[in-house]
């Protein structure tokens, strides 16, 4: 027989440790869930899912261990009873949405959920999004990929006051970005990407302290990047790409010192803060996605201190003046995308010199000069080399790799003098050659190897071979 506990010594234990220690008296007893939460899920489960019949599927009970009940998780309660704690739809093995289901407004009546995900679930009826009443559990809210997924975010989300995750990407949700989503004071993460969301980021967007991923792309938003952005100390990720963002990118971002991804592409930015040497402060930053903005200025040199960035693209943006030599500096750099816009001079050699880099587009700029890359480097690269469009550059013959004219660049040839008295004016200028010269260069490094050698000669024998057939 168990031994008697004192009754002082039980009411001098945490509540958190006294089921614990009542099981170790009195043995193990038979948790099951509380009748009212079980009857609640099988009323979500009912209107979301049509996959099996759940009420018999779920004998004896929906939490016990021998359900094997797919995207449900159940935590014991304080009061012995068996709690949902986690819901999962749309995704298998998980339960898969029925066509005539909606957003599950229910779900914040389990009171003890901690995380809700309904992936590509609502797909046929319209639906909303629907706080009915504060909740003090939920931690994540993920929905991502729903067609169905109409409004706007409803204010109400702020009673969701633990929540550390929301993701609500992929949707059609419009409207503003409610300025009370500011007081979710523990958020790690918010996705809010490809929606149709307007208006402007939340000013008071500085609350969420403990933020680590944002990510707004792909809406509609305007206005400036407000700079109390930059009080997001722990920000690591930060993608506002393909909005409708305008002015200048604010001082303040030069504060986010553990960032790593950046990504401002496709909007209406003009400038880079001012000074720009705030930049170099953002010491962690791995990847700089800025391309198609209006900026019109020469390439901040600023950039070239990022020591750890890996990608940068800064496309289709109207820069102009020289590639800043402090570029060559980034050693980490694996992708550098300057296309399409107005850049001049020569490219500096030391981009040639970065082991790492595998992607180089400087296509469609005004370039000039002997490419200054090795044949080492012309190898590596191969079809990931792009200096087409810059009618200035040109390759010296000993660089060039036989058969590998790819970057549509030509080879440094002397134009022939129009008479004699020009000819030492004219012989020390270097040209592309004639698109034919270049062909034959080409063709001739195929003949090097002999199982392409050997393959066109099959062909050639064959054909003439038919023809004399057709002749006789």
């Amino acid at each position: 027989m168990a031994a008697a506990v004192p009754h002082h010594t039980l009411l001098s234990f945490p509540k958190v440790l006294l089921f614990p220690l009542l099981l170790l008296v009195f043995g193990p007893v038979s948790s099951t869930m509380d009748y009212s939460e079980k009857e609640l899920l099988f009323s979500i489960m009912d209107a979301m899912s049509s996959d099996r019949d759940w009420r018999s599927y779920s004998k004896p009970d929906p939490c016990n261990p021998s359900s094997s009940w797919p995207g449900l998780e159940c935590k014991l309660g304080p009061d012995a009873h068996f709690h949902v704690t986690k819901l999962v739809f749309g995704t298998l093995p998980n339960p898969t949405c029925g066509s005539s289901a909606t957003f599950p407004s229910q779900i914040f009546s389990l009171s003890f959920l901690q995380s809700a995900h309904f992936l590509n679930c609502f797909n046929t009826r319209r639906t909303a999004l629907f706080f009915p009443r504060p909740h003090a559990s939920l931690q994540q809210l993920s929905l991502r990929g729903n067609p169905a997924l109409f409004g706007s975010i409803p204010p109400q989300i702020s009673s969701l006051k633990s929540l550390q995750v929301l993701t609500l990407s992929q949707n059609r949700l419009h409207g503003e970005i409610p300025e009370s989503i500011s007081l979710l004071s523990s958020l790690i993460h918010v996705d809010l990407s490809y929606n149709s969301l307007t208006g402007t980021i939340p000013a008071k967007i500085w609350n969420l302290r403990s933020l680590v991923d944002l990510d707004l792309s792909f809406n509609a938003l305007a206005g400036a990047i407000p700079a109390s952005i930059g009080e997001l100390g722990l920000l690591q990720k930060l993608d506002l790409s393909s909005n409708a963002l305008a002015g200048s990118i604010p001082q303040s971002v030069g504060k986010l010192k553990f960032l790593t991804f950046l990504a401002l592409s496709d909007n209406k930015l003009t400038g880079y803060p001012n000074p720009a040497a705030g930049l170099a402060n953002l010491q962690n930053l791995q990847y700089l996605i800025m391309d198609s903005n209006p900026m019109f200025s020469p390439l901040p040199p600023e950039l070239g201190r990022l020591q750890r960035l890996q990608e940068l693209k800064l496309s289709n943006s109207g820069y102009s003046g020289k590639i800043p030599g402090s570029f060559t500096g980034l050693r980490n750099l694996t992708a550098l995308s300057l296309e399409n816009n107005h850049l001049s001079g020569e490219i500096p050699p030391g981009l040639g010199e970065l082991s790492r880099i595998y992607h180089l587009n400087l296509s469609r700029n005004m370039l000039g000069g002997v490419v200054p890359f090795s044949a080492d480097f012309l190898r590596r690269l191969g079809r990931n080399l792009d200096l087409s469009g810059n009618s200035g550059l040109c390759f010296n013959g000993g660089s060039l790799v036989s058969g590998e004219i790819f970057c549509g660049v030509g080879l440094c040839g002397s134009t022939k003098p129009s008479s004699s008295s020009s000819s030492s004016s004219s012989s020390n200028v270097r040209q592309p050659l004639a698109s034919s010269s270049v062909m034959l260069l080409y063709y001739s490094s195929i003949f090097e190897s002999p199982a392409l050698y050997w393959a066109f000669g099959y062909v050639g024998f064959n054909a003439v071979f038919f023809y004399l057939c057709l002749l006789l």
